[in-house]
């Protein structure tokens, strides 16, 4: 069973993934959607963090670790491509 305070701290990330996605589905600009994505992933992370802490199981903030690192490769290369980089 989860403590309160991770239970509260779950659910404000995932009204913020929530808004996030309402970024990702209406942004105006590619831009908007890729920043819309890439907070998306900045809340996933969040979350696998709360949930590693909640459960006192360090496997899943490695992987929160391995699954930021993969983000913000990405993040580069889409803006890379959006900058018009990738040919």
């Amino acid at each position: 069973m989860m403590a309160p305070e991770f239970f509260y701290a779950a659910i404000i990330v995932m009204i913020g993934a929530f808004l996030a996605l309402l970024r990702v589905f209406f942004g105006p600009s590619v831009p908007d959607r890729v920043v819309g994505v890439d907070t998306l992933n900045t809340l996933i992370v969040a979350g696998m963090v709360l949930l590693g802490a909640a459960y006192d199981r360090t496997i899943y903030i490695d992987i929160a670790i391995v699954y930021a690192l993969l983000s913000y490769v990405g993040t580069l290369a889409i803006a890379k491509y959006l900058q018009g980089g990738l040919e």
